[in-house]
This record gives C-alpha cells, structure tokens and sequence, in this order.
C-alpha cells in the first residue's frame, strides 16, 4: 500500500515509517501539517495515518480539508485524546479508525490489514474529460479537439485544479495555497503568469476559450 503519515513527533514518525516499509508498504512521512495536505490532495494514496494533534494544521483539520475535496481515501486517526467524544468527532470527520497513543505496531498493523480488505467505494478516477480538454492524470497527457497539448507539471496542476472545480471561482490566494503551498501573498505574478502560460496552450489555439478572468475576484474554468 502507498501511505501517507501526517504526524509531528519525530521519533514516532521515524518508527512508523521505518516499520510500515519493512512490512512491504511505501510511506511518505511529513511532519508538517500543510505538506501533508497538499499532497494527500495532488497524489493518489491508499492510507493516511494521520496525527490528530499537529501545531499549524492538525490532522482532524487535514482530514476534513480532504473530504470536503471529494477524497474518500481511507484514513487513521493517531492521538493521545482517547475520550468518547474526541473519537466520534473523529469518526465523524470521515476517519475510517481511531487509536489511543501508545499502541502496539502489530495492532496498527492488523488495522491496516482490516481496512485494505474493504472494497473501495468507487473505481479511481484516472482521466477528467469536460468539454473537449480530457486530461489523463496517470500519463499527465492533455488533449483538447484531438490534439495533444505540452503542459508543464505547474500548467498541469494548475489545469487539474480548475477541472476538478468547474464553473467555481479561484482566487489567486486559493490559487496560492492549492498549486504552490504558499499561505501569504508574496507579491509576485506567479499565478498571473501561468494562467498566462496555461491560457496561451489550452484556449488560444482553438476557437472557444475555457479560462476565463473575472477582474477583481479570480479566475473560472467553464466549458
């Protein structure tokens, strides 16, 4: 299994992640609660394990972030906060388990195990077609009106995020925080000058354009 760890505390961290790769999974290990979610929200897992006290984004905060974006991957709540309502605002916050700190590695393991015997709730989504743009996120191939089109990995995350949110409006602080993880305004034109890049590829060549800039708010993809 491909799973993500959110969770602080570098000693536990370091162990789970060194256990979980003995027994055959890959792990990504963050410490950082942001980090977590901007790649639990880019990359596809199989199972987060998510610390549920982490300073700057905790992973309850984590958890919510990606339900919210339609993600449904399994996840594990790790705390030392063991009380009855600590677990059921867990649990219905779309944890799929919930440990008490400390608890023995062979426990987790069989958990793990119990949840990767459950059927997934649905096929995993490989390619998002709207309009004439159909976006293949397993080869990172664009085609629009049968023509492929280069986009560089930020176009192509860029692209993704509009596609995955059509008809929606992004601001360029949403922009900011979604595509580069950054959560002050730098006062750069980072986010104008890839739309730039990214309109010039996907809408110019082609009669009917698809980004649009709403002056003042943000940017839609509408097809």
């Amino acid at each position: 299994m491909k799973i993500l760890i959110a969770e602080d505390d570098v000693e536990t961290g370091d162990y789970l992640s060194r256990s979980l790769i003995t027994e055959g999974h890959s792990v990504d290990l963050f410490k950082n609660g942001r980090e977590a979610l901007t790649q639990g929200t880019m990359q596809t897992y199989d199972l987060l394990i998510l610390d549920r006290m982490m300073p700057g984004l905790d992973g309850l905060s984590i958890l919510k972030a990606l339900r919210t974006a339609q993600i449904h991957t399994p996840a594990i709540l790790l705390t030392a906060m063991g009380s009855v309502e600590d677990k059921v605002a867990g649990l219905r916050a779309g944890a799929d388990d919930y440990m008490v700190k400390p608890f023995a590695f062979v426990e987790l393991l069989a958990r793990i195990d119990t949840i990767a015997r459950r059927p997934a709730l649905k096929d995993e989504v490989t390619e998002i077609t709207l309009g004439e743009i159909r976006l293949d996120l397993l080869t990172r191939e664009v085609w629009r009106d049968g023509q492929r089109i280069d986009l560089q990995p930020r176009e192509f995350m860029l692209l993704r995020h509009f596609m995955e949110r059509p008809g929606r409006v992004q601001t360029r602080t949403i922009l900011l925080e979604s595509i580069w993880d950054v959560h002050f305004d730098p006062k750069t034109s980072v986010v104008e000058t890839h739309i730039s890049r990214l309109r010039g590829k996907i809408d110019k060549p082609f009669k009917t354009q698809y980004l649009r800039t709403l002056h003042g708010v943000g940017y839609v993809f509408q097809p």
